[in-house]
């Protein structure tokens, strides 16, 4: 008998944590645009802004909470009173709120950026955690850099706003720091020592300034994390974060490795993934995992034999389980006459073998000073090949007279 899956919460923080790229400001109108996106792509929760930051992110969650239904709608606050009453506010119509509180728990923080002691920093979680819980029943915590925070204290402090009513926790690699090893055994630490930890959702956050993001989320929820903190193609501060679609198919994908599932709809993702670009004016890199351009195209002339052969032999993924209308042969200079003959036919265009045999030398002579082979620069050649049939048939008439 097959074991059900358990289900991991997607955490979305694209409207949040990815509006802080540089130049990837959204208007309250682009915020619920994407927030109806979100709901539609079936994300558990969606962080919608930092309220107290503008008036603008203010009205964007408040318009996301009163139009968008379904989601968990977030608002995030430090733990500062005024923080906290303006998330509040800015939540009031929504079906279901959660408050966002955080403060940073590593020595480098509080000496720095805090001046406080850790004392100090307990005594301001706890009331900020009994503060938010005053106006909603989810309240989330985040120990910020606590990656990079001492295991012992970030027992105390996960402790201590566990017993003040946070119904989170959320672990965090603020700066993208951590590995895979060392995080999964940050986790098990924090599921092995805090109290009361398993009357609470499990939660992590990671940023990609080592290109580990992905890696480390997978290694946290192999620890037992139960909500991943992600963004739509992984926008955010500096490297940015867990890309959305990354940790949602590595868990779709490799069910068999983690038994675990989510409520996203994948179909939902390149939809998803174009409308931040749009949006945001940030391009997504032609070899980005999942939404890419380049994720489901093949040129080279071996990998094409094999997807035509049968796609499993190159690709893990369906192109149309993440929203692809399907993979793409291209025409390059790597690429195999099975290519072109797929090209031909897809186009109802019949050609003897010694045509082909030329269109594959013109299309790997023309890649050898372009980047990439267009449709039009095919039929450009296929025009060549058939003006010279043409200049054939004239000669050989004219010597046919001759004789």
């Amino acid at each position: 008998m097959q074991r059900e899956c358990r289900k991991i919460q997607i955490f979305d923080t694209t409207l949040r944590d990815g509006e802080q790229s540089p130049g990837a400001s959204m208007t309250v109108e682009e915020k619920v645009r994407l927030a109806f996106q979100l709901k539609k792509l079936g994300v558990d929760v969606i962080e919608a802004g930092f309220p107290i930051s503008s008036n603008g992110d203010f009205n964007a969650v408040m318009e996301i909470a009163k139009q968008v239904k379904g989601p968990t709608i977030c608002a995030l606050a430090r733990a500062v009173d005024k923080d906290i009453e303006s998330a509040a506010k800015a939540l009031t119509y929504a079906e279901h709120k959660r408050i966002h509180v955080f403060i940073a728990t590593s020595e480098i923080h509080m000496k720095y950026k805090l001046k406080m002691n850790p004392t100090q920093v307990i005594l301001k979680a706890v009331a900020a955690v009994k503060k938010a819980r005053c106006y909603v029943d989810e309240v989330e915590f985040s120990a910020e850099d606590a990656a990079r925070s001492d295991i012992d204290f970030l027992v105390q402090v996960l402790n201590a706003v566990i017993e003040a009513g946070a119904t989170t926790v959320n672990i965090p690699d603020t700066v993208g720091y951590t590995t895979p090893e060392e995080f999964g055994f940050l986790i098990a630490q924090i599921k092995r020592r805090v109290k009361n930890i398993n009357s609470v959702i499990l939660s992590v956050h990671c940023h990609n300034d080592l290109g580990l993001a992905t890696a480390n989320s997978l290694a946290a929820i192999k620890s037992g994390a139960e909500q991943v903190e992600c963004t739509v193609n992984g926008i955010g501060e500096r490297a940015g974060n867990c890309a959305l679609e990354e940790i949602v198919m590595a868990l779709k994908t490799r069910q068999d490795i983690y038994q675990l599932k989510t409520g996203v709809d994948s179909r939902e993702l390149v939809k998803s993934s174009n409308m931040v670009k749009q949006v945001t004016s940030m391009k997504v890199q032609p070899n980005k995992a999942i939404v890419g351009a380049n994720a489901f195209s093949h040129e080279a002339g071996i990998h094409q034999h094999g997807v035509l052969a049968h796609p499993a032999t190159y690709e893990i993924m369906r192109a149309e389980d993440v929203g692809f209308s399907s993979n793409a042969i291209v025409l390059g200079k790597h690429c195999g006459r099975h290519s072109i003959r797929r090209w031909l036919s897809q186009r109802k265009i019949n050609l003897i073998e010694s045509d082909i045999d030329i269109l594959s030398i013109k299309i790997k002579s023309l890649s050898d000073k372009k980047k990439r082979i267009e449709d039009d620069d095919v039929f450009e050649m296929l025009a060549q090949i058939e003006k010279l049939h043409s200049v054939e048939s004239n000669f050989n008439k004219v010597s046919a007279t001759k004789c």
